[in-house]
């Protein structure tokens, strides 16, 4: 069997992969590095950066544990942006040597669909290539959403592609958008020595996280000297010789250096073709999939961010599996949605699975609540980490539906409870496994038993 991949991200590229080792023979096509905008102008990236900003703030708190530093300490952007791009450079290598070793076909072009079976790459030197396909995947992601009010020329007014290639630190940035990219980007260059001004229309700051995990990100920010606006839209944006002044919803105006559009992605079907040909499409420009991830044209896949579902790179790259896998064996498999970790890697780290507090009320449905604050671990006294905390929500027969977790190492944490989610545990299931003492995870034992109003604080 032949099945082309339009498109080489954390979906498209587990898809080729993956349809590989189930025997296919597969092309994949990418105009750019392959790993998309997770490895090259995202997730990767920016963990680098935070990174970074991680171990300058341990130094900066070294003599809390009894080390002296002498001397200035201070970042040097510059490096800090190579050594951004060297952890990127090596993992496109990673996957070009994996693709190699599946004996997966690397097309760097423009993929276009012609028909159901048939895709036109136009390559960079202005040749056309046409490969024939049994089965299409389309995985072309998205790109950032810049609307004219913002006045974006890629320079003062950018967006999370540009200020991942920045030449230089400015002095300060306004950033519209308290989401992920938002939240992330600002803490780093903030402790950088950018002046930072947030400004997000919702009330709070990471408006899909618990209310609580939020206010703890906030007061972190609060601390960090970062500026945040909630329940603020911005109206209008002027751009001078000098910088930026955004003039708010609310009539007062921030003024700044530059400016970060951070506000959300669209999906990405330039060129594809894919209406054309008859692929159904929704009111915001997604194509429509059914539970294979297969579209209303039998044979074409469609994954990741031109989808309706979690623009994440997990999200991507486990529809990419389950695309794979019932193109080549129709297999039948499906994505447990309902335990999509979420996971924003500041400090302190937050971090979701399943439904919040809010969702719970919004749909009714009963529920109980056990919590559980790292302050009181041996492990996080011990790390100088206490700040945070593990929330654990239960249904009416103590099946966790919900979870949120927020402090040191909170993204790594919430892999038990996302299985916790996606297996239907208990409370009490989870609450009887034992688990190692000290360590952080301990809390997520104690947030179980708090459920059922048996907490027992450990030293």
């Amino acid at each position: 069997m032949r099945i082309t991949v339009i498109g080489a991200g954390p979906g498209g590229y587990e898809a080729a992969i993956m349809a590989a080792k189930l025997g296919a023979e597969v092309t994949i096509i990418e105009k750019n590095s392959p790993g998309g905008t997770c490895l090259n102008r995202g997730c990767i990236p920016t963990k680098a950066l935070l990174a970074t900003s991680d171990a300058l703030e341990t130094i900066h708190n070294a003599k809390a544990f009894g080390i002296n530093v002498e001397g200035t300490v201070a970042p040097d952007f510059k490096a800090i942006m190579e050594r951004k791009a060297k952890v990127v450079s090596g993992l496109v290598k990673g996957i070009e040597y994996l693709f190699n070793a599946n004996n997966v076909t690397m097309i760097k072009g423009t993929g276009t669909l012609v028909d159901k079976n048939t895709v036109a790459v136009s390559k960079d030197d202005g040749t056309t290539v046409t490969i024939k396909a049994d089965k299409i995947i389309l995985a072309t992601g998205s790109v950032p959403i810049v609307p004219a009010l913002f006045q974006f020329d890629g320079k003062k007014v950018i967006s999370s592609d540009e200020v991942l290639e920045l030449q230089a630190l400015p002095k300060s940035m306004i950033i519209a958008g308290g989401g992920v990219i938002g939240c992330e980007i600002g803490q780093f260059l903030s402790r950088m020595g950018t002046q930072i001004t947030i400004v997000e229309m919702a009330d709070q700051i990471l408006p899909l996280e618990d209310a609580e995990t939020a206010k703890q990100l906030a007061r972190q920010f609060k601390k960090d000297k970062l500026k945040v606006l909630t329940g603020n839209g911005i109206a209008s944006v002027e751009v001078t010789e000098t910088g930026i002044q955004a003039n708010l919803t609310n009539g007062k105006s921030v003024e700044a250096e530059s400016m970060l559009v951070a506000i959300g992605r669209r999906s990405y079907l330039d060129n594809l073709n894919a209406r054309s040909i008859g692929v159904a499409v929704d009111e915001r420009g997604r194509i429509n999939v059914n539970h294979k991830m297969e579209t209303n044209i039998p044979g074409i896949y469609a994954i990741g961010d031109i989808v309706a579902t979690p623009l994440l790179a997990h999200v991507a790259a486990k529809e990419g599996i389950v695309a794979a896998y019932n193109a080549v064996k129709d297999a039948g498999k499906t994505v447990a949605y309902q335990a999509v970790p979420r996971c924003v890697y500041t400090e302190p780290e937050v971090a979701g699975v399943g439904l919040t507090e809010l969702e719970c009320v919004a749909q009714g449905i009963a529920y109980k609540v056990g919590q559980f604050d790292f302050r009181a671990l041996g492990k996080a006294q011990a790390m100088s980490k206490i700040q945070g905390f593990v929330k654990i929500i239960v249904d009416s027969k103590d099946v966790i539906i919900g979870a949120a977790v927020v402090g040191a190492h909170a993204t790594d944490l919430l892999a038990e409870l996302s299985l916790a989610v996606h297996l239907g545990l208990t409370a009490e299931q989870i609450g009887d496994c034992i688990h190692a003492h000290p360590t952080l995870s301990e809390a997520i034992m104690e947030a179980a038993h708090d459920v059922h109003g048996v907490c027992v604080h450990k030293a």
